[in-house]
C-alpha cells in the first residue's frame, strides 16, 4: 500500500481552529469578543535594491554556529526552498532570481561548519526553516533542494524531517548514502592503485593537493599507453563512472558514440582525471575530510569479488574493457586474478557506525521527492540514483518518487531553468497531491516555457544497477 499524499503543512491546525470556533457558536449561542490579532511576523530587511521582486533578506546563525540566509520576494506566495550551500552565492544566483520572480522564497545554510557531518547538516535545514518561519510566519510549502552535498542533504531531509518539509528536490546528490557510495569509491581507487599506480594513497591522504596531483599525473601517464587505457577503463567500469567527461580546460564535449571505443575510453579517463572536479581529486579531498569526521576509516572492500563487479557492470562498459584488453594484448583474467589476490581493506567498525549516522537511506518516504541528475556526472553517478529508487520501491513508497535526468557532462551541470522546472514540478505535486508529467519531453516543455538557455536537455535513461549496496 502506497503512502497517501500528505496535506499541506499545518492545515490540520488551521482546520482545528475553524472547528473550535464553530463549536463555540453552537454551544454558546453567541459570538465571543474577537481576540486581538497576533502581531505580524517581523520579516527581514529590504535588500537587492533595484530587483523587480523587491525582496527582503534574513540572515543569522544557527545553534551550531552555521550561518543561514533567506531572500523573500515582496509578493511571497508562501513557498520556500531551503538548500545547503546557499549562504554566499545563493542570494544573487540565477536560480534564486528566477524563483523570486515566481513569488518563491529561497534560502538555506552553508557546509562550512558541518562539512561531512551530514546528520548535523540535515538537522540544520530544519532549524533554518524554523528561523525563517519565526520571521515570516508559517510557509504554505517548504521544499528541501540543493546540489551535490546539498542534494544528498535534501534527500536526507525528506527522510528525517517530513514533519517540517513538504517535499524535496535532490539534485546531483550522492544518493548511495554515506557508507555505500564511499565503499564504491574505495573500489575504484583500490583497482587503480593495484593495476595503474602502485603506492599512491587510497585512504591515507596526508596532503590533499599533493595526492591529487600525483594521481592525476599517474593517470595521465597511463592514458598514453594501450595497457594503461585498458586498466583505466576497468577501474571506471567497476566504479560505474560515465564514459564521458570534461576536458582539463573545462570544455564539455558531446557524448561519444556507443561504438567509439577510443572516445568512450577517453571519456572514462576524463571522468577520473579531467575537468575542474575530477573523480580522483574528490576521492582524495573528501576521503580525508570524512575520515576525520568518522574518526577512522569507514569503508571496506572485504569480500568484494572484482570479477563479479565487472560482470555486473553496464554491458557497454564491460564490452569496452574486453575490447581494450584485447587491443593492448593484456590478459584480463590475469589482472582480475591480481585483484582477487590483493589484500583487502577493512573498515574501522566504530568509524563505519559513526559515518552511517550521517544518513543511510531506507526508502521510506512520507513526502514527495523528485531527483535531478546529469547522465555524465562523475561524482554522483546515475547508478547511485538507481540505488535510491530501488530502496524507495522496496519500501513501498514508489508513488512518492520521480527521477529526472539531463544529458549533460560533469558534476551538477544543469541550467537554472532546468533546476527551476524540477522545483516547479515538485511544488505542483505538493499543491495538487498528484504528479504532473515528468517524462523528458514534459520536463523539456516546462523548462522551455521558463526561458531555458541553453535549450533544455532532459532525457530518458535507464541507469545501471548500483553494484555496492549495503549488505
Amino acid at each position: 500500500m502506497h503512502p497517501s499524499p500528505r496535506p499541506p503543512r499545518r492545515t490540520a491546525a488551521r482546520r482545528g481552529a475553524v472547528v473550535a470556533g464553530a463549536l463555540a457558536l453552537l454551544v454558546g449561542g453567541a459570538v465571543a469578543p474577537a481576540a486581538a490579532a497576533p502581531p505580524p511576523a517581523p520579516g527581514g530587511v529590504p535588500c537587492q535594491e533595484g530587483s523587480p521582486a523587491r525582496p527582503t533578506c534574513l540572515a543569522g546563525v544557527l545553534e551550531d554556529g552555521t550561518p543561514f540566509e533567506f531572500v523573500v520576494p515582496a509578493d511571497w506566495d508562501g513557498t520556500v526552498v531551503v538548500a545547503l550551500d546557499f549562504v554566499g552565492p545563493g542570494p544573487t544566483d540565477e536560480l534564486t532570481q528566477r524563483l523570486l520572480g515566481e513569488g518563491v522564497a529561497r534560502g538555506g545554510t552553508t557546509r562550512a561548519v558541518t562539512g561531512w557531518d551530514i546528520a548535523s547538516a540535515i538537522d540544520d535545514q530544519a532549524e533554518a526553516l524554523a528561523r525563517f518561519e519565526e520571521a515570516y510566519g508559517p510557509a504554505r510549502h517548504a521544499v528541501a533542494s540543493g546540489t551535490s552535498m546539498g542534494g544528498f542533504v535534501s534527500a536526507g531531509v525528506a527522510q528525517e524531517h517530513p514533519d517540517a518539509f513538504d517535499g524535496a528536490v535532490p539534485m546531483c546528490g550522492g544518493l548511495g548514502g554515506s557508507v555505500a557510495q564511499w565503499d564504491q569509491k574505495l573500489d575504484t581507487v583500490f583497482v587503480l592503485e593495484e593495476l595503474v599506480a602502485p603506492g599512491l594513497p587510497v585512504l591515507e591522504v596526508d596532503d590533499v593537493p599533493t595526492a591529487q596531483q600525483a594521481w592525476i599525473s599517474a593517470l595521465t601517464a597511463a592514458q598514453q599507453t594501450p595497457e594503461g587505457r585498458a586498466r583505466i577503463a576497468l577501474a571506471a567500469a567497476i566504479g560505474q563512472l560515465p564514459a564521458w567527461g570534461v576536458q582539463p580546460d573545462g570544455t564539455q564535449p558531446p557524448p561519444p558514440s556507443r561504438h567509439d571505443d577510443a572516445g568512450l575510453q577517453e571519456g572514462a579517463f576524463l571522468a577520473l582525471a579531467g575537468g575542474p572536479l575530477p573523480y580522483i581529486g574528490q576521492a582524495m579531498s573528501s576521503r580525508r575530510a570524512l575520515t576525520a569526521v568518522a574518526g577512522g576509516n569507514p569503508s571496506t572492500n572485504v569480500g568484494v569479488d572484482y570479477a563479479r563487479q565487472l560482470q555486473t557492470a553496464d554491458p557497454q562498459a564491460r564490452q569496452l574493457v574486453r575490447d581494450l584488453y584485447r587491443q593492448a594484448g593484456l590478459d584480463l583474467d590475469a589482472d582480475l586474478g591480481a585483484l582477487a589476490a590483493a589484500p583487502r581493506i577493512a573498515a574501522d567498525p566504530a568509524a563505519r557506525d559513526r559515518f552511517a549516522q550521517g544518513i543511510v537511506f531506507d526508502g521510506q518516504l512520507e513526502v514527495p521527492v523528485l531527483t535531478l541528475s546529469p547522465t555524465g556526472d562523475q561524482i554522483s553517478t546515475v547508478a547511485q540514483q538507481q540505488y535510491y529508487e530501488s530502496l524507495v520501491r522496496r519500501a513501498g513508497s514508489a508513488s512518492l518518487l520521480r527521477q529526472t535526468y539531463t544529458e549533460t557532462v560533469g558534476h551538477c551541470t544543469f541550467s537554472a531553468a532546468e533546476q527551476q522546472a524540477a522545483i516547479d514540478t515538485l511544488v505542483q505535486r505538493v499543491d495538487t497531491g498528484h504528479w504532473p508529467a515528468t517524462s523528458a519531453p514534459a520536463m523539456n516543455r516546462r523548462a522551455a516555457a521558463l526561458g531555458a538557455e541553453p535549450a533544455p536537455r532532459f532525457v530518458s535513461t535507464t541507469p545501471p544497477r548500483f553494484n555496492r549496496p549495503l549488505g
